[in-house]
């Protein structure tokens, strides 16, 4: 068994790490967040310290090093915002723990770079994060598809994403690019790997449309080419999903041949867990090629339609 310590309690996210933990046969011996809105912590560890101030929890942490092997934190989940997983990530590495971060790893790929110094450092830690659609069973049989047809094939790939989010989000830290890196960074960024995954090395980035509600543009892929769009928006739903009451949408469209992927997540956090825990975990290397885009993505200015555009933007 295992002791976690998490930071971001208090998150959309943090759910998802708890049940993990408590999935995985592990235990969460400390847990942090400035919100004390924590009652969910009496579901899955009650017995867990809770703290309010980053410091205090820091201190605590590395209290828990110098004790026993019983005592000390085995691992970090990170869930707090986007633009603190760096700092959290170094607090782990620090105290001689191996980290568990929600995506993206870090906003910046010069961040990646300190990391990897880092984990080299500390050679007993390494930093892991979660890339849980390269687990969705749709998916990874999509790619066994891909993998067993003729190599150097070209696919057209439209990739769609619209999850509704109210009046809230436009207050949250979540809006805030500096903090959240936008929507290409907090909601794209495991789509983004995905198709990189699936398709190969980015060769060409270009953006359609940009605010802090929709993103809209086309990739060049080694084996693809991509339309994509992301959006916040309950327009954006297909009337047939606002009917039903669902609130996520989520396709790709593969040489026209659609695959709906909305269903399937309830427990790729816990199959990340276990992937992790076993060596197979998914670290920097892996996750950089996504940093690297949708950093490209967030800072392009957008360019004319060229007949590429996702067909959502042809039909506004």
């Amino acid at each position: 068994m295992k002791n976690f310590a998490i930071t971001g309690v208090a998150g959309y996210i943090a759910p998802r790490h708890l049940k993990a933990i408590k999935d995985t046969g592990n235990t969460l011996i400390a847990a942090m967040d400035p919100h004390d809105s924590v009652g969910l912590l009496d579901r899955y560890f009650p017995d867990a310290s809770f703290f309010t101030e980053f410091e205090r929890f820091d201190r605590h942490i590395e209290k828990l090093k110098r004790d026993s092997e019983a005592k000390r934190i085995h691992y970090l989940s990170v869930c707090s915002p986007n633009n603190l997983h760096d700092a959290h990530i170094r607090l782990a590495l620090r105290t001689g723990s191996n980290v568990i971060c929600e995506k993206p790893l870090v906003l910046n790929p010069w961040n990646l770079d300190a990391l990897e110094d880092l984990e080299n450092e500390y050679r007993d830690c390494k930093v892991y994060t979660v890339l849980q659609l390269r687990l969705h069973p749709s998916l990874m049989e999509l790619k066994s598809k891909i993998e067993s047809r003729k190599k150097g094939k070209k696919y057209d790939v439209v990739l769609t994403y619209v999850t509704a989010r109210g009046v809230w989000y436009d207050y949250s830290w979540k809006s805030v690019i500096d903090k959240s890196g936008g929507i290409s960074t907090n909601i794209g960024i495991h789509f983004f790997d995905m198709l990189i995954w699936l398709f190969g090395d980015v060769e060409k980035s270009e953006v359609h449309l940009s605010d802090k509600r929709r993103m809209s543009g086309a990739l060049e892929l080694r084996n693809a080419d991509v339309s994509w769009f992301l959006s916040t928006e309950k327009t954006d739903l297909p009337a047939d999903l606002v009917s039903s009451g669902a609130t996520t949408y989520r396709s790709i469209k593969f040489d026209g041949e659609e695959i709906q992927f909305s269903d399937g997540f309830t427990d790729l956090h816990t199959r990340i867990y276990e992937e992790t825990l076993a060596g197979r975990g998914f670290g920097i290397l892996d996750c950089r090629p996504s940093i690297e885009l949708v950093y490209g993505i967030r800072n392009s200015e957008t360019v004319p339609d060229k007949g590429n555009a996702h067909p959502f933007l042809r039909t506004r």
